[in-house]
């Protein structure tokens, strides 16, 4: 293949467009970008020696002049003689051959690294009775685990190949300056072969797709929009990351009769005319069960009474909040002559205007 078709540059190419054109391929073919690929190796391999013959200027003379078949000989040797390792003046991120190593060796090995699993969310639905007393919850969730097959390693042990990464050499070179390195490849740990196969059943992830129950119990006095947290149901984790967790976003559908408001428990309660004058006490069929409330003389309708701890227990710290009455002043229905005439005396007796 014409090398400078390989670099994708034209016959005239400065070294600068040399350099840069050969920085753009190296990042997209290197082996520590893709490992285990075959053919990106391969087209790596090709780069680089398109490069070392285009930048060095004897080396490019003889290939201007005889083709690929002069080079041959010296295409067998691995080095970088010729480049010139200084910043360029075009001001690109990696402006020098040991950047363009420095942000592939970092990028590897920021891969490399554990993660924590992501967390799973899911949502119970819960009736206010439910929520008030604490109930045990089930649902089934959709998670990433541990794969079986390979212990989360994400390889099988297999028969020995050649590493593809760093040719088999077992080596992979890096630059710093006018320095070249040379390191053990990190894949083969430097013997140049490899004795592991990604794993099937997991495609090298080393995590597997499960579905499981999970059984959960809701604290007396679970809120609406409370989120509870499960601590290492949620995805597991890469490379040895901890697990996430499990995310439970409450609701908790409302009461025909009863409104909370943070702990406390309100309640409309309707009041005869008699009630409300010369006071009463009422039963009340609240979420803990039968209680009875006392009304006192001249109750006026709207007026609120608190009754301390009487109302819904806080998840938290187990306290309870107040029961909240609002009374509301219901008139009779007149059926008969009697009872609108002893209205009318009651009006009589107490005839001052309620309007002033």
């Amino acid at each position: 293949m014409d090398f400078y078709i390989l670099l994708g540059v034209e016959r005239e190419a400065s070294d600068n467009e040399i350099k840069r054109a050969y920085r753009r391929l190296a990042r997209r073919f290197h082996p520590d970008i893709n490992p285990g690929d075959r053919e990106a190796a391969a087209r790596f391999r090709q780069i680089l020696d398109a490069y070392e013959t285009l930048i060095d200027p004897e080396r490019r003379r003889r290939y201007d002049t005889g083709g690929v078949s002069s080079m041959i000989e010296e295409s067998s040797t691995f080095g970088f003689t010729g480049f010139d390792f200084s910043v360029t003046a075009t001001g690109d991120r990696a402006s020098t051959f040991g950047d363009l190593f420095e942000e592939v060796f970092t990028q590897r090995d920021r891969q490399a690294e554990p993660h924590r699993g992501a967390d799973v969310h899911a949502k119970a639905n819960l009736t206010f009775e439910d929520a008030w007393r604490g109930v045990g919850w089930e649902t089934t969730i959709t998670r990433q685990t541990t794969c079986h097959a390979c212990a989360g390693s994400g390889f099988h042990r297999a028969i020995e190949s050649r590493c593809m990464s760093c040719g088999g050499s077992g080596s992979v070179r890096s630059v710093r300056g006018h320095m070249v390195f040379a390191k053990n490849c990190r894949h083969c740990d430097g013997t140049g072969r490899l004795q592991q196969l990604k794993c099937d059943t997991c495609q090298g992830q080393g995590v597997e797709r499960r579905v499981e129950s999970v059984h959960v119990r809701m604290p007396p006095g679970v809120a609406d929009g409370t989120k509870i947290r499960v601590a290492g149901r949620g995805h597991a984790g890469v490379r040895g990351g901890p697990p996430g967790d499990l995310l439970i976003d409450v609701e908790v559908r409302p009461h025909r009769m009863f409104r909370r408001e943070g702990d406390d428990l309100h309640l409309e309660v309707p009041l005869a005319i008699h009630e409300a004058a010369l006071g009463a006490r009422i039963a009340l069929a609240t979420p803990d069960g039968p209680t009875t409330i006392r009304i006192p003389p001249g109750t006026q309708s709207g007026q609120q009474f608190r009754f301390r701890e009487r109302g819904a227990p806080s998840a938290h710290n187990g306290t309870r909040g107040d029961l909240v009455v609002q009374v509301r002043l219901m008139l009779p229905k007149l059926l008969d002559e009697r009872s609108k005439e002893l209205l009318r005396e009651f009006g009589r007796i107490n005839g001052d205007s309620v309007r002033e």
